[in-house]
């Protein structure tokens, strides 16, 4: 198969796994919508007495539970990416594909076989799901490295693809709708692990596909042998990998930096700090979504559902979007570089726009999620998948500029699992909406308005490295 056939066909298949299965846990409003129509956890549902003595069925604690699987499960999908970046550095493509799709098939046979009465089957099978997709992401991003000059577009546009999975949730809502049965659908997708195999072998390298490109490399099975040593790891055991390759010869130095200098670096502290306060806002809309339009709509069903259907359509688009985040940090390629500036530290100036209009969607986002007038939330959802686009594409896009790309995994897993560990704040800020602020969410949404302004922190400070750099 000639080189260039193959590089495209990788690319489509990565476009089409990231957008059919990779983040398909973040439409979990569209399936909690039909779980509850399955009765799962509706033993937590208990008779109250309103006012006017009126008696109504009191599912907080049945939302409660919904809104706990989801926060576990996005906790999962972050945290565990740390050890997944080391397999995925220390073993290669292969091996962390492999683990990721035994991981996805488990959660989708185990939600294939739940039922309400093994509503408990929701934690590890969301978990798994969680899981085995940010594998598949992760494996996907180096993708980028064979495009030159468009790689921070194509890292973009699979993390707009991952966000756009989400809809994945929708398809089998709808689907639910015309009586195919959740059975049938998750055990669909388990069939699916077949796809995931064959591009594995054939579409992927074994180990790693390096930045820059060798003219020589080549990848997949169907190499020569020969081949395949040369470009992807040295023959004889050598243990310098691929990716160790140097980014920028402009820059060797920076190249050198260890993975504990990295991790102590202003950069990648600033960075933490812009992933999790975002992250923990958009978390927190997912988890509550269904409690909040409940509130919004007085609990009218046909509503509700008329709401979560332009939620879920709306994230199709983030595959849309995000490629825009990617032009904006690729629209320096191809054009002279002033004297002394390094393909680095160009890339890092082109990154303070992208950084800056992220925080300000963010911010947006918030103020209109906070806001209880219903017929405003189409309009935050559109700022939600948009932020959400530009946020995981410009996460992987930014720790692949700042920093060695021999520590790229690591360093995405570390910053997911340390921002997993922020966003458990959103259980207790749900429990305490639901218990001492009496269901109302608006001083907890301002609150959470006010933390996304220290998004702001970190554009301000690549800018001002920049800045440095240039007056020297």
């Amino acid at each position: 198969m000639p080189d260039s056939v193959r590089r495209c066909l990788t690319f489509a298949t990565g476009l089409v796994e990231c957008l059919c299965f990779a983040g398909a846990v973040f439409g979990w409003a569209s399936l909690v919508f039909v779980l509850k129509t399955d009765s799962y956890f509706s033993s937590l549902c208990v008779n109250a007495t309103g006012a006017n003595a009126t008696q109504f069925l009191d599912c907080s604690g049945q939302d409660e539970q919904f809104s706990l699987v989801f926060t576990i499960a996005s906790f999962m999908n972050n945290f565990l990416t740390l050890p997944n970046g080391f397999l995925f550095d220390r073993f290669g493509t292969t091996v962390a594909r492999i683990f990721g799709i035994v991981l996805y098939t488990m959660g989708t046979l185990m939600m294939a076989f739940s039922t309400s009465a093994l509503s408990n089957l929701l934690f590890p099978a969301l978990s798994l799901m969680a899981i085995g997709g940010i594998l598949f992401l992760m494996t996907n991003m180096q993708v980028g490295n064979l495009f030159g000059s468009h790689r921070s577009t194509v890292i973009t546009l699979y993390n707009g693809a991952f966000d756009s999975s989400s809809a994945l949730f929708l398809v089998i809502k709808l689907l639910y709708e015309s009586g195919i049965s959740l059975h049938a659908s998750f055990l669909f997708l388990s069939c699916c692990s077949i796809i995931h195999l064959l591009r594995t072998f054939f579409l992927l390298p074994r180990k790693f596909i390096p930045y820059p490109l060798p003219d020589s490399y080549t990848y997949g099975m169907t190499c020569c042998k020969s081949n395949t040593l040369s470009s992807e790891v040295p023959a004889h055991g050598n243990t310098k990998k691929t990716e160790d390759v140097p980014r920028d010869s402009d820059a060797p130095v920076k190249d050198e930096r260890s993975f504990q200098e990295c991790l102590l670096s202003r950069f990648f502290v600033w960075h933490l700090l812009w992933l999790s306060v975002m992250q923990l806002r958009h978390y927190m809309f997912i988890g509550t979504l269904n409690p909040m339009l409940d509130r919004l709509t007085a609990g009218e069903p046909s509503l509700v559902s008329q709401y979560i259907n332009a939620f879920a359509i709306t994230q199709l688009c983030g595959v849309l979007c995000a490629p825009w985040n990617g032009l904006l940090m690729d629209r320096h390629k191809g054009k002279p570089r002033a004297p002394g500036v390094s393909e680095q530290e160009a890339d890092l100036q082109a990154l303070v726009l992208s950084l800056f209009l992220t925080a300000l969607q963010c911010v947006l986002f918030s103020v209109c999620a906070s806001t209880p007038y219903l017929p405003l939330q189409y309009l935050t959802f559109i700022l939600q998948v948009l932020n959400r686009s530009f946020l995981y594409g410009g996460n992987a896009a930014f720790l692949s500029v700042a920093f060695p790309l021999c520590h790229f995994g690591k360093l995405f897993g570390v910053v997911m699992a340390l921002s997993a560990v922020f966003s458990l704040l959103q259980y207790p800020c749900f429990a305490l909406v639901k218990g001492v602020l009496g269901g109302d969410p608006l001083y907890m949404n301002v609150g959470l308005t006010l933390l996304s302004l220290a998004a702001f922190i970190h554009p301000f400070s690549v800018y001002m490295h920049c800045r440095r750099r240039a007056s020297q």
